[in-house]
């Protein structure tokens, strides 16, 4: 079940969503070669509770970090720890913080220090095709216009979509319904309604689509061990269109 929120409870997902993208702010300032995931980890944590919000994947099904941190052939779901970033590698860092009882959720992928050709092209592909998803979030429209805008522009650019995991409601619930995918034919799904609150999430591989799971039981790789990345926005639908959460 689709649940549509009051304006009261979209004030306060604001809130939570800006709380999200003042951490990813933050944590631009520490990324560089030379730092680990489990230091860029303790920042995001003490920086969201120190704005009165908790952490929304600490302990979520038993994860272990306060945020994702998913270096160049990981995609999604890294664990914080040793791993320490060098000149060249790209990171994504999915951020959830949780307000009042309501979550917000973003992710973007970072550049670490000089990156390639290839790299600079894979995060300005992804992130374009989350603002191109988003331009078909307006009500009264099937809800896999988003997805079908976003699998067209990432495969014009010779990349592909990852078909495994996929975007979400969000709400006094880290995931909800709808489930959203990023691929597939136009004018499916549930009508777009105003109250309603997606988590829109493109993840882009360099390679092939195919992805596995490490033996940790979290982190996410690309099978081909290409690179990959990951743009994420909250948004909320309005009489108008969409406004956008997780921003400043």
């Amino acid at each position: 079940m689709i649940i549509c929120k009051t304006p009261r409870e979209i004030e306060i997902m604001r809130e939570a969503g800006r709380i999200v993208a003042l951490t990813h702010q933050e944590l631009q300032k520490y990324i560089e070669p030379g730092i680990t995931t489990r230091e860029l980890d303790h920042i995001a944590e003490t920086f969201i509770r120190k704005h009165d919000a908790i952490p929304s994947f600490k302990g979520y099904n038993g994860f272990q970090g306060s945020i994702c941190t998913s270096v160049n052939e990981e995609l999604v779901h890294g664990v914080p720890g040793d791993r320490v970033l060098r000149e060249g590698d790209i990171i994504s860092i999915d951020i959830g913080a949780k307000y009042n009882g309501y979550h917000g959720d973003s992710a973007w992928t970072y550049p670490v220090g000089v990156i390639s050709e290839e790299a600079k092209k894979l995060l300005e592909v992804t992130e374009q095709s989350l603002y191109r998803g988003l331009e078909e979030a307006k009500p009264g429209a099937r809800l896999t216009n988003i997805s079908h805008a976003i699998q067209t522009y990432v495969e014009a650019h010779n990349f592909s979509v990852v078909r495994e995991y996929v975007g979400h409601g969000i709400g006094q619930d880290l995931h909800e319904d709808p489930q959203i995918p990023h691929y597939g034919p136009p004018n499916k799904g549930p009508r777009l309604k105003p109250g309603m609150v997606l988590c829109i999430e493109p993840m882009v591989n360099a390679g092939t689509r195919y992805v596995r799971t490490l033996e940790d039981n979290w982190t996410v790789v690309t099978v081909d061990g290409k690179l990959c990345a990951h743009f994420e926005h909250t948004i909320a639908i309005t009489e108008t269109g969409y406004e956008i959460l997780t921003t400043l």
